[in-house]
């Protein structure tokens, strides 16, 4: 299935506020929400995710139609690195090292201010390797 380009860099953009915050405030409470998103963006698709509700529903029908869609496969795979990174955070900040805590967020930061600034998705680019690989 193929979703509207805009949707991803929507969630990346919203996902790029949360983990600078966390990164901020050091909240476990904050990644853990970050996470669940990851987790339901992994498991049922970034449309399906609530950052990805909140664009079909709010903010799609104000930009008109899509221009460009993508393949999901590689944005679920995204998500999925995004919850192994999340994952690792939160073990960092909830038993320690809190620097792990930081490191983990501060990847996925990263990955998701690429996607939403640039439009470029660090996991699609690995799916896409891993594909290649595989052959």
């Amino acid at each position: 299935m193929n979703t509207d380009i805009r949707a991803p860099r929507f969630g990346a953009a919203v996902t790029t506020v949360v983990l600078a915050a966390v990164l901020i405030t050091e909240s476990l409470w904050l990644l853990a929400a970050q996470t669940l998103v990851f987790a339901v963006g992994a498991a049922l698709g970034v449309r399906h995710s609530p950052y990805g509700l909140l664009f079909r529903f709010l903010l799609r029908p104000r930009l008109g139609p899509p221009k460009e869609f993508e393949d999901a496969a590689p944005l679920r795979f995204a998500q999925g690195v995004g919850l192994v990174f999340a994952l690792v955070g939160l073990v960092g900040y909830g038993v320690g090292p809190s620097w792990l805590g930081t490191a983990a967020t501060a990847c996925a930061l990263a990955a998701a201010f690429l996607n939403s600034a640039f439009g470029y998705c660090l996991g699609c680019e690995m799916y896409l390797l891993l594909r290649r690989a595989a052959g």
